[in-house]
């Protein structure tokens, strides 16, 4: 059974960029299940990175951080929605995947191990017409579930810039329906 993690990485909720998520999400099937948490509803302070402190090992994640592990590790397809910001993810998407060098190294959790074979997944909206704008994204997603042995699934990239533009972009919401299969 496909267990699919929703990350959204929006400043706003309800945005384009979930918006057009959960367009494409609507055509999974029943049996694959979905969770959705909102990164602004499970706030990280900043990362620390104590590799070379000590023996290296991270403290067992507690509060939000244990959320986030715990339904990454369960996960079988991470989905990682965020607008494009400057080139890149949001900042609290940023913060969460910064957490992965530390979830590493935190004992018993095994976490380079049981991301090997997860399928990675974007969801973007972009302000500017030329789609290329959205490549050191897409870049540095596919590259970090490739890191861990993991799968590229693909990019969902949309065209909107105000609130509820994404339900003008008919390709991108075309595109929705057959993403995940």
């Amino acid at each position: 059974m496909r267990r699919f993690l929703f990350l959204l990485g929006s400043a706003r909720q309800g945005g384009n960029a979930e918006t057009l998520a959960r367009r494409a999400a609507d055509q999974l099937p029943a049996s694959a299940r979905q969770r959705w948490l909102h990164l602004d509803d499970h706030p990280l302070p900043p990362f620390r990175d104590i590799r070379h402190v000590g023996g290296g090992a991270y403290p067992p994640p507690e509060g939000n951080e244990k959320v986030l592990i715990e339904a990454t590790l369960d996960a079988t397809d991470l989905v990682i929605v965020s607008p494009l910001y400057w080139y890149s993810v949001s900042a609290t998407t940023k913060l969460y995947l910064d957490y992965w060098s530390g979830w590493m190294r935190v004992p018993g959790y095994d976490f380079r191990k049981r991301m090997g074979g997860k399928t990675m997944w974007a969801v973007t909206t972009i302000s500017e017409e030329d789609q290329s704008v959205v490549d050191p994204l897409v870049g540095m997603l596919r590259r970090s579930g490739e890191y861990f042995g993991g799968r590229w699934g693909g990019a969902l990239v949309g065209y909107a810039n105000r609130p509820g533009d994404i339900l003008r972009d008919v390709d991108a919401l075309e595109r929705a329906k057959t993403f995940f299969t």
